[in-house]
């Protein structure tokens, strides 16, 4: 099982995206949050967890620490797999077969707690 805690508050990965303007086409781009959140999740992410490549199906629990409770818990899961697989600690998160998920609240120390276990 692999165990790790980042830091600092998850964005809600469905309000992180913005329409940008490309010549004459539009697409959507990250926003400034989840671009800052992604670089500190693989400085804090331990160095051996780091180009892992879990290819295989996978359990992930996950403990999310809010500083309020306005968040929602289940848009921050797409934002954590996703940083876990720019990570190279999982190949792909559509390998995730079970997730097991926790809110919970602390304004002094948002962060979130994780585990992987390869089945």
């Amino acid at each position: 099982m692999i165990k790790a805690t980042i830091k600092g508050t998850i964005p809600s990965k469905s309000n992180c995206y913005k329409v940008i303007k490309l010549g004459n086409k539009c697409s959507l781009g990250k926003s400034k949050a989840l671009k800052d959140y992604e670089k500190s999740f693989f400085i804090q992410l331990p160095p051996a967890l780091r180009g892992l490549m879990i290819d295989g199906f996978f359990e992930f629990y996950i403990d999310v620490f809010y500083p309020s409770q306005r968040s929602d818990l289940d848009n921050s899961l797409k934002a954590a797999l996703d940083c876990l697989q720019m990570a190279k600690t999982i190949k792909n998160d559509n390998k995730c077969v079970k997730i097991v998920a926790q809110k919970a609240i602390d304004k002094d120390d948002p962060r979130i707690e994780f585990e992987i276990k390869p089945i």
